[in-house]
């Protein structure tokens, strides 16, 4: 957990800070659309550190922890917006990884 929060304090966290404003959350379409911005933004990012493509020397550096920051917020927004419990979300995906996809791949001895 970063910084001792769980999920659903980011959640919280969040929707207070969304909640001080009078425009509330955006249309799940434009939180759609702009997480779809955000994360070309870390492609973008990736792509400059690990890719063949280094950065020009007149753009800014960002950290790929900020562009996974942005995402992060964005998904808590639209989670939000849409009264979905993240960590109800997870457990339902883990749940589903761990008995659908059990064996889908090839295990670590012992684990």
């Amino acid at each position: 957990m970063a910084g001792g929060k769980s999920i659903k304090d980011m959640q919280t966290e969040v929707d207070t800070y969304i909640g001080q404003f009078k425009e509330g959350y955006f249309s799940p379409l434009s939180m759609m659309a702009r997480m779809t911005e955000e994360l070309g933004e870390l492609a973008r990012e990736i792509n400059h550190y690990y890719g063949e493509k280094p950065k020009k020397s007149t753009e800014d550096e960002k950290a790929i922890e900020e562009e996974v920051g942005d995402i992060l917020f964005v998904l808590i927004c639209l989670a939000n917006s849409l009264n979905i419990d993240l960590e109800e979300a997870h457990d339902y995906v883990m749940n589903k990884f761990n008995t659908r996809d059990k064996d889908r791949w090839t295990r670590i001895e012992g684990k």
